[in-house]
C-alpha cells in the first residue's frame, strides 16, 4: 500500500542569508532541489529546520511560501508542536489557515508531561483542526517517550493518521504498527533504521539524508518493495555511512554544510547550534 506522505519526507532545513534571516529564494530553489531528488513530503519548521529559532512569525511565512512554491505537487507538513498546550493549538490553526496539508506534533519537551497528560495534548491540538496530524516521538530530544500504548490510543483520534517514531526502538515500532488499524502510517524518524523498520511493516521515513542521497535512499526502498531484499541491504550498507556522518555533530549543521558544498547554498545554523570545524568538515567532505 502507497502511503499518504509517500516513502521519503524529507524534513527540510531552513536556509538563512548572511545576516542570519530566513532566505525564501534559497527556499525555493532548496524546495525544487528536494523534489526532483526523491522527495516525496516535505515537513517545514521540524528539528531540521531550526523551529526553536525561528519566531513565530518566521514560521507562518516561511508555511506560506513553501505551500505556494510546492503547489500542490507533494504534500507540505508544518512542524507546529511545543511544550504549551495553549500555543501549539494557535499555530496550528494558523497553519491550517495558511494551506499546509498536516501537521506535525512534536512530543512536549522540557516540562515532562505524563502518558495521560501527552494524551490530553495531541487530543486536544488535533480536535482544533481539519488537516491530518502526524505524532512525533524523539525521547533523545524531548526526554519523553511516548508510550506504544498512548500511540495505539490516540490512533482512534479520526485526523490523528500517522506518527515519526525517533525512539529507535524497533520493538516500540512492532507494537504500534500491531496495535495500530491498517490506515494508520508509521514512519521511522532515523535514517539509519530506513531498511529495519520497513522490514516490520513502516511505511516509510521522515528523513535528513534525503537532502544529499534522496534518490539513492529510493532505490534502496525500491528494491526492498520489489523483493530484491539483498540489494536493498547493499544499498543500506553503502548508504549508513553518509547518514550517519548527518548527525555526527548536532542537526543540521553537517547537512546545511554537505548543501553548501554540493552548491546548494542554504547558509548557517543558528546559535545555539555553530557550524563544522575543519576537521569535521574535511570529515564530511570525504563522506560525500
Amino acid at each position: 500500500m502507497m502511503s499518504r506522505f509517500g516513502r521519503i519526507s524529507t524534513a527540510m532545513v531552513t536556509p538563512f542569508n548572511e545576516e542570519g534571516k530566513v532566505d525564501f529564494d534559497k527556499a525555493t530553489a532548496l524546495v525544487e532541489h528536494l523534489l526532483a531528488n526523491g522527495t516525496n513530503t516535505l515537513v517545514v519548521s521540524g528539528t531540521t529546520g531550526e523551529s526553536p529559532t525561528l519566531s513565530r512569525e518566521e514560521r507562518f511565512d516561511l508555511f506560506a511560501h513553501v505551500v505556494k512554491v510546492v503547489n500542490k505537487r507533494v504534500p507540505v507538513v508544518a512542524g507546529t508542536g511545543s511544550y504549551n498546550t495553549a500555543e501549539t493549538i494557535e499555530i496550528s490553526k494558523k497553519a491550517e489557515q495558511l494551506g499546509v496539508d498536516a501537521l506535525l506534533l512534536v512530543t512536549p519537551y522540557y516540562n515532562k508531561p505524563s502518558q495521560e497528560g501527552l494524551y490530553q495534548h495531541f487530543k486536544a491540538i488535533a480536535e482544533s483542526v481539519s488537516i491530518p496530524v502526524m505524532l512525533y516521538n524523539v525521547p533523545g530530544r524531548t526526554v519523553t517517550n511516548l508510550a506504544p500504548a498512548t500511540v495505539i490510543r490516540l490512533s482512534k483520534i479520526p485526523n490523528i493518521v500517522a506518527v515519526k517514531e525517533a525512539s529507535g526502538d524497533l520493538s516500540a515500532m512492532t507494537e504500534i504498527i500491531a496495535g495500530t488499524s491498517d490506515d494508520f502510517e508509521l514512519y521511522c524518524g532515523d535514517d539509519c533504521l530506513t531498511l529495519p523498520s520497513l522490514a516490520i511493516g513502516a511505511n516509510g521515513v521522515v528523513s535528513v539524508s534525503s537532502h544529499i542521497i534522496g534518490k539513492e535512499m529510493q532505490d534502496m526502498i525500491a528494491c526492498y518493495f520489489d523483493n530484491k531484499v539483498d540489494q536493498a541491504a547493499i544499498l543500506h550498507q553503502k548508504l549508513l555511512p553518509i547518514m550517519k556522518g548527518m548527525f555526527a555533530v548536532p542537526s543540521p549543521a553537517p547537512v546545511k554544510a554537505a548543501l553548501n558544498y554540493k552548491g546548494i547554498n542554504v547558509g548557517s545554523v543558528r546559535l545555539p547550534l555553530v557550524t563544522l570545524n575543519e576537521t569535521e568538515m574535511e570529515t564530511l567532505i570525504k563522506l560525500l
